[in-house]
């Protein structure tokens, strides 16, 4: 927080890679790391969907943690006996701690967890999916699409970044303004981009090219969460996603395609933000709404052309133990 009473997020983590060649110390190898997870949160979102989009769960098992965490960590109070079935432990912290029992920083997700030693790797989430789809390619499934095409990482690049700076991150600086100077400078950023996305995406449907990239990945995680949490929860409120017609057109084609509607679980979205941040949300009260038939209606952006996996297929169904429950 700034003296402006700005939230500012750290953006220090551990910045260790999971490499083809291994350079940093950990090479990739099937069935080794542990991709830990909340269904709840937007950036390990994107990881979810990356894995889900190259058909990587045969090498890369993942783990769930729960959707409410304490000042300490993410848990598993999911899985029986409130233990990661594979890492056998209670809380992503422990991996951490094995990592450096003096860890100074957050307990974030998502995170790569080295299974045999059950040190966490990395919890760069920026870093960690551009690596799935660049350094994992030998395991990637027949059909997997390119998600990161080097003839368009320049731009892919550049829109992320904008992204991040006035969407990804600017619904927090609403949600966690200390002053009304600083949401308001965050709220004007935060629609002034999405007016911005809205007139790029009128006459293209996805964000960089004619496909799907890791760009719309990263977009569509804050938008699925928007009127469900940050409209009301973060007072974004100018307008609903919902009433923005080409971004809530846009998120509905993205929520109806293979590996990204089927990783929404808006149950636990909402309980993580209402029931976690007590300094907004003091009750703890989670809404009942909104209504989530929507995200099922016709969108029309099939007429912008475009292929949503280039020369690729779409992945198939996700295994069994990790499927959301169906709108």
């Amino acid at each position: 927080m700034t003296d402006k009473g700005e939230y500012k997020r750290d953006l220090n983590y551990l910045p260790d890679r999971i490499t083809a060649d291994g350079r940093d110390g950990w090479p990739v190898e099937p069935d080794r790391y542990r991709l830990v997870v909340a269904r709840a949160c937007p950036w390990a979102n994107r990881a979810v969907i990356v894995r889900r989009l190259l058909g990587l769960e045969p090498v890369l098992s993942m783990g769930i943690a729960g959707p409410v965490h304490d000042e300490r960590s993410w848990s598993f109070d999911l899985d029986p006996g409130g233990r990661d079935p594979v890492l056998g432990i209670e809380r992503l912290q422990e991996a951490f701690f094995k990592r450096d029992p003096d860890y100074p920083r957050g307990i974030t997700v998502p995170a790569f967890v080295d299974v045999p030693s059950g040190q966490v790797v990395t919890n760069d989430f920026a870093q960690m999916t551009l690596d799935m789809s660049t350094e994992w390619t030998q395991y990637h499934r027949d059909g997997a699409p390119e998600l990161y095409p080097e003839k368009l990482r320049d731009e892919i690049d550049d829109v992320a970044q904008q992204v991040f700076t006035d969407v990804n991150n600017a619904v927090y600086q609403c949600g966690f303004a200390r002053s009304q100077e600083a949401y308001e400078h965050s709220y004007r950023k935060l629609f002034a981009r999405l007016d911005w996305l809205s007139e790029r995406l009128a006459n293209q449907r996805y964000l960089v090219g004619d496909t799907i990239t890791e760009a719309d990945i990263r977009l569509f995680t804050t938008l699925v969460r928007f009127d469900a949490v940050y409209h009301g929860h973060f007072k974004c409120n100018r307008q609903k996603l919902a009433e923005l017609p080409v971004l809530w057109a846009y998120t509905r084609d993205l929520f109806q395609t293979p590996g990204f509607g089927d990783t929404i679980d808006f149950a636990q979205i909402k309980e993580h933000y209402y029931v976690v941040h007590k300094n907004v949300n003091p009750t703890g009260i989670v809404p009942l709404g909104p209504d989530v038939s929507g995200w099922l209606t016709p969108h029309g952006r099939e007429e912008l052309g475009g292929r949503p996996f280039g020369d690729g297929t779409p992945p198939g169904p996700p295994p069994e133990p990790e499927r959301v429950p169906a709108l």
